[in-house]
């Protein structure tokens, strides 16, 4: 069987350039556009592979304004489209902007054919080799780390974030709405990291009283209040060597974080009633679902201390903004949740109203919601599948609007590939029964979607 051909998109206002062109890419779909209303319409239209960029486009062809914003739109729309910027030869240092904009490479002008017809087809291959690397990642990031549970390509890009950092014994900030599983993500980067061995030391600063939480955190001496009969080591010395977890760090009373920034900056604590400065090696991470600058503009949190903690930042997005990961968490929830309950047989899954409920509620209270209504659900239900009623929630419209028709199908094949194998566990017969489809074309679907 032939292969099929590969778009290519010349964006170009010289009609004899396309004509050229037009004859050294025979091999290619061609699509041409003479400036960058039209660029952007191609683009939507065919998405090209590789795109080759005139910088000098009408009602700017004699500079490079027109160019630039046409490949920043485009990139915009379609990062992974690799763009060759075509120009003059004066054009060398607007070429190099491009470069640093995200353009894949620049040529200059006179065009020598041959040079040009390599320059494409080896973006074409760095392409084909990216996006096979884009569907083995897909593939493999259902629990990239330990505890979390995703395949949105939002959670993927969390789990990349801390295996960058896992290793680096780097402050760490945390950001997100209350029940995303901020804690989750602070014990996976512990376990990735070379601290795995030592102890993981959870504290929430909203939990527990201003005048015991000094003591809690620091430790005290015997003598150095009433009740103080024994020496107690506090919770970050408890934690020496591995990490410190300090949830809803933006509870932490004013007087509490004059003290937390000193033991970041000098890495030294003294127990109270004590005098000693005891020297200690604990890896911080903070979490917290409040905004840290409106706190700090209110004079409710140290600005000093805020830089401390956030040496590196990574935000935790909501349930509602993580693509059809709530059926993958209501299935694994509802399996730890059997266990624990004692509920050995049934339920055994989901109705396909109650997966289609699922992922369509905007789930307000995050994971911690879902968690809740699904382990109520096994509780409570009496069939062998969890109904929608037996959720006890009201489905929402999406109202998110994807790029083009192409994106909508692409989507909705995706999502129905995922509810189907949520609810029959991989059965391949009774997957391509409930999507109406031959076995051969749901592998295809499969390969296309990398599901594996």
């Amino acid at each position: 069987m032939a292969k099929a051909k590969q778009y290519l998109l010349i964006v170009d206002d010289e009609e004899g350039m396309q004509k050229q062109l037009r004859w050294s890419f025979d091999e290619y779909d061609l699509i041409f556009a003479s400036n960058r209303e039209e660029a952007i319409t191609q683009l939507r239209r065919f998405e090209p592979i590789v795109v080759t960029l005139d910088l000098g486009l009408p009602p700017d062809a004699a500079g490079a304004r027109e160019g630039i914003l046409a490949l920043e739109a485009m990139l915009a729309l379609a990062p992974h489209t690799k763009i060759i910027v075509v120009t003059g030869n004066d054009d060398r240092d607007n070429a190099v902007a491009c470069i640093n904009k995200g353009a894949y490479d620049f040529y200059q002008k006179p065009i020598d054919p041959e040079l040009l017809t390599i320059m494409v087809a080896r973006a074409f291959h760095v392409s084909e080799l990216e996006g096979e690397n884009r569907k083995l990642a897909k593939r493999h990031n259902i629990m990239r780390l330990p505890g979390v549970i995703g395949s949105s390509p939002q959670m993927s890009k969390v789990c990349r974030d801390i295996e960058k950092i896992a290793k680096a014994n780097v402050t760490t900030l945390l950001l997100g709405e209350s029940g995303t599983g901020k804690e989750v993500i602070a014990r996976a980067l512990h376990e990735t990291s070379d601290r795995t061995n030592e102890r993981f030391v959870a504290i929430n600063c909203a939990a527990i009283p201003e005048t015991l939480l000094e003591s809690e955190l620091f430790g005290y001496e015997k003598g150095a209040f009433t009740g103080a009969t024994r020496q107690t080591i506090g919770r970050i010395e408890n934690a020496n060597g591995g990490t410190l977890f300090l949830d809803e760090i933006g509870d932490l009373p004013l007087s509490m974080q004059v003290k937390l920034l000193r033991f970041l900056q000098e890495r030294v604590i003294e127990r109270v009633g004590g005098r000693k400065e005891i020297p200690l090696d604990v890896r911080v991470v903070c979490a917290t679902h409040q905004n840290l600058s409106e706190l700090i503009a209110d004079g409710r949190f140290r600005e000093d201390l805020y830089y401390r903690i956030n040496e590196i930042t990574i935000s935790i997005p909501p349930l509602r903004e993580r693509d059809a990961d709530a059926v993958l968490l209501a299935k694994a929830i509802m399996a730890r949740s059997k266990q624990e309950l004692g509920k050995k047989t049934k339920p055994k899954g989901f109705s396909a109203e109650a997966l289609e409920v699922i992922s369509r509620y905007p789930w307000p209270g995050n994971v911690r919601e879902l968690e809740n209504a699904v382990r109520r659900a096994v509780l409570m239900s009496e069939g062998v599948q969890i109904t929608a009623d037996d959720l006890g929630i009201e489905a929402s419209d999406d109202t998110i609007q994807p790029l083009n028709l192409k994106e909508v199908r692409d989507r909705a094949e995706y999502e129905a590939l995922l509810k189907a194998f949520s609810l029959y566990e991989g059965n391949i017969s009774r997957i391509s029964e409930l999507l109406g489809v031959s076995r051969p074309t749901l592998y295809d679907l499969m390969s296309k979607h990398g599901i594996k």
